[in-house]
């Protein structure tokens, strides 16, 4: 579907030079001389490298539209990560690298979405928040009694979080996914 560069928002998908592009930012530039144009900041989908192109406001580009699917985590294999379609039962594969840091928090038959592109993965979106089990909480340091201060723990996996110095060992916690970091005790 084309549309023209003023319509460009972040978090919309382009086809640009052969390949697909995520929007990150998008900012309206009115020089004084001259027409106005669109600078566009984007990431490429597949290789991951960033840009920031120009466009004309009259110019358009063609917007993909990209299959959102809720799919269940199914096992790692090295490190190729195998999700399942709830309704089909079909299984794709998809890279580590490609789900980032939060593939530490992926479990067994947890629920994600993962957005495809004529049949393939290009990125895997776990929930918000997990609930972990602490395996090893450091001592509390005396005198590290602060509210703002915290302690390393570690999980069952070997990721090493920031915990607050209450939490032992076996403690259940709630992380968020995005970036790892201690949000509640869990309440079970």
């Amino acid at each position: 579907m084309k549309i023209s560069a003023i319509e460009i928002k972040p978090g919309a998908v382009l086809e640009h030079q052969g390949k697909l592009w995520i929007v990150l930012k998008r900012e309206l530039v009115q020089p004084g001389k001259g027409g106005a144009f669109a600078q566009v900041e984007m990431r490429d989908l597949r290789a991951g490298n960033k840009t920031i192109e120009r466009f004309r406001t009259q110019e358009t580009v063609e917007r993909v539209r990209l299959d959102e699917q809720e799919m269940q985590f199914l096992y790692f294999e090295g490190d190729v990560a195998t999700f399942m379609d709830n309704e089909s039962y079909e299984q794709i594969q998809v890279n580590r690298e490609m789900i980032g840091e939060p593939a530490d928090f992926l479990h067994d038959g947890m629920t994600c979405k993962v957005m495809l592109y004529e049949g393939q993965a290009l990125s895997v979106e776990l929930p918000q928040s997990v609930t972990v089990t602490i395996d090893e909480a450091d001592p509390v340091v005396k005198g590290q009694t602060a509210s703002s201060s915290y302690k390393p723990g570690k999980l069952a996996n070997g990721r090493r979080v920031m915990i607050p110095p209450h939490i032992e060992a076996g403690t259940r916690i709630v992380i968020n996914t995005a970036d790892g970091m201690y949000i509640e005790r869990a309440k079970d």
